[in-house]
This record gives structure tokens, C-alpha cells and sequence, in this order.
């Protein structure tokens, strides 16, 4: 399987204009999080702290930020569980902590400890619950192209204020599932409960190639819908916005990514899901 760094290590540049640049160069390096727990999975933290400005960004430089002796404990209110870190061979970097007793569930908050020498990182999040995907499909505008889009419908609960992130992975490609483009979406503005949406393939950070928003032939597509909160939704959309405006998430433009994390930067995220796998033709 093709390595990739992780599409967020766009958080590990400390984001800043050029009136700060020289202030910011300055700065402590900060913790950098990408968190989430799905409903009926455990929880997964990726760690690491943020490269300067000036630093060089390649997969060595990277491992080199990665936090791999840290202390991080979830806990539901109730019951605690202390992460543990593996070596994930098909990321890179090639470090997850990860859980295996807190298993998410619709409703419930989560809170997030990290403890990482002097430093103590916090974040709160609630899993929404799920909303199930009613189909998916994969389209070309001509049977003769080899290229299409994924088409997804799904109803949004009516009297419900509901925020949504459609991701999908391709089969033995991506090792994670990657945030579509435009796949953020606010449930005020749908003009009806039934949601019909067009998927363009999101980008992971540094692929060989030129990325294109398409999927093609011969693809096994993952799809899925998650159900999240507005805090989620604002730190997605930021991201996506440094994508679109600065081309590079490595050199964010003239604005911060939002942020649930207290002493760090990133995201602890719980969302509801629902994935529906999306064949197409063969390859010719």
C-alpha cells in the first residue's frame, strides 16, 4: 500500500500572516492533535508538535515531531481508559494511540487528556448520533469515460439541527477515510430532508501524483456519512479553506485553523457514521 503523511499534518506549520511571521517564528512549538471516536469504535489520537514556519516539511523531518511517549486518557464520566500507541505501517508517520475498551456511543461526552512532559492538553467532544446513508452511487457522464463522481443520498431529520462530513477511501490506496471537498455540510442549507449530494474525492497531504476530485474505474470505494458537531464543522471547513485559498495545507494563508484543543491546536472529534461500499467498473 502507498504511504502518504497524513492529510492533517497541514496543522503541523504554526499558521500566521506576514505582519506575525517573525513573531511566530519565535514561538514554542506547539502540541499538534488530530482525535476522534466514532460511534461503535474506539478512539484513535494521532500526536505530534508543529514544524516552524522556516522548518523543511518531508517524511523524515516529520517522524522527527511525531509525540510517541505521551499520556492520554479518555473518559466518558465514568469510566477511563489510557491509550496506547502502536506502529500503523501504512501511515506515515507510522504512530497511532489508540483505545480498546471505551467504545463510542450516540449522546455521551468525551473528554481527552494528553500529558506530555510539562504540558497538559484538553478537549471536550459528544458523538451525534448516526445518520444512515440510503444510497451511493458511482457516476460517469459518459459510459465511455473511465473517470466519475460519487452521488450519496440520505435523509436529515426534520426538527433536528444536524452537521454532517462525507469521507470516503479508496480500497488499498488510502489507508484512512479523507474529508470530500465541499463535503461539510450545515443542515440549513438544505432545501429539502432529503439530501442528494455530489462527492468530490478529497485530498490527501503530498500524493505522487497530481490530485484530481474524481474517482475511476476499478476503484473500491468506502463511503461515509458522519454526523458532527458545529465545532468539527468549523475546524473542517477551515482546513478546507486553506486548501482552496493557499493550494498548500503545509503553508496556511492569512487565517488560524479553528480549534476545540485547550494548550494545543487541532481536533477531538466523536461522530456518528454510516459507510456503504461503492463498486465500479472493472479497469480496462
Amino acid at each position: 500500500m502507498k504511504k502518504y503523511l497524513l492529510f492533517l499534518f497541514g496543522l503541523v506549520v504554526i499558521s500566521c500572516s506576514n505582519n506575525d511571521f517573525s513573531i511566530q517564528q519565535s514561538q514554542e512549538s506547539k502540541i499538534v492533535v488530530e482525535g476522534w471516536i466514532e460511534e461503535g469504535d474506539f478512539a484513535n489520537v494521532l500526536l505530534s508538535t508543529s514544524i516552524p514556519v522556516t522548518g523543511t516539511i518531508d517524511s523524515t523531518s516529520v517522524l522527527s515531531h511525531v509525540i510517541r511517549s505521551a499520556k492520554i486518557t479518555i473518559s466518558d464520566g465514568e469510566t477511563s481508559e489510557v491509550l496506547r500507541v502502536k506502529n500503523d505501517k501504512n501511515r506515515v508517520p507510522p504512530f497511532v494511540y489508540y483505545g480498546s475498551m471505551l467504545r463510542g456511543e450516540a449522546g455521551k461526552e468525551y473528554s481527552l487528556k494528553i500529558e506530555y512532559l510539562d504540558r497538559v492538553v484538553e478537549a471536550l467532544t459528544i458523538i451525534p448520533k448516526s445518520i444512515s446513508l440510503k444510497s451511493a452511487e458511482y457516476i460517469k457522464k459518459s459510459p465511455t469515460d473511465t473517470t466519475g463522481y460519487v452521488f450519496v443520498k440520505f435523509d436529515d431529520p426534520v426538527n433536528e439541527k444536524n452537521y454532517y462530513q462525507i469521507a470516503t477511501k479508496i480500497d488499498g490506496e488510502e489507508p484512512i477515510f479523507v474529508p470530500s471537498f465541499y463535503g461539510n455540510l450545515d443542515d440549513k442549507n438544505f432545501t429539502s430532508s432529503s439530501v442528494s449530494v455530489q462527492i468530490n474525492r478529497g485530498a490527501l497531504l503530498f500524493p505522487e501524483t497530481k490530485f484530481e476530485p474524481y474517482f475511476a474505474d476499478g476503484d473500491l470505494i468506502y463511503v461515509k456519512l458522519r454526523t458532527q458537531t458545529k465545532e468539527a464543522l468549523d475546524f473542517w471547513n477551515s482546513w478546507q479553506n486553506e486548501i482552496v485559498n493557499s493550494k498548500n495545507p503545509i503553508y496556511p494563508s492569512n487565517t488560524s485553523l479553528k480549534s476545540n484543543i485547550k494548550g494545543g491546536i487541532g481536533i477531538w472529534a466523536g461522530y456518528g457514521q454510516s459507510t456503504i461500499i461503492v463498486t465500479t467498473p472493472p479497469k480496462k
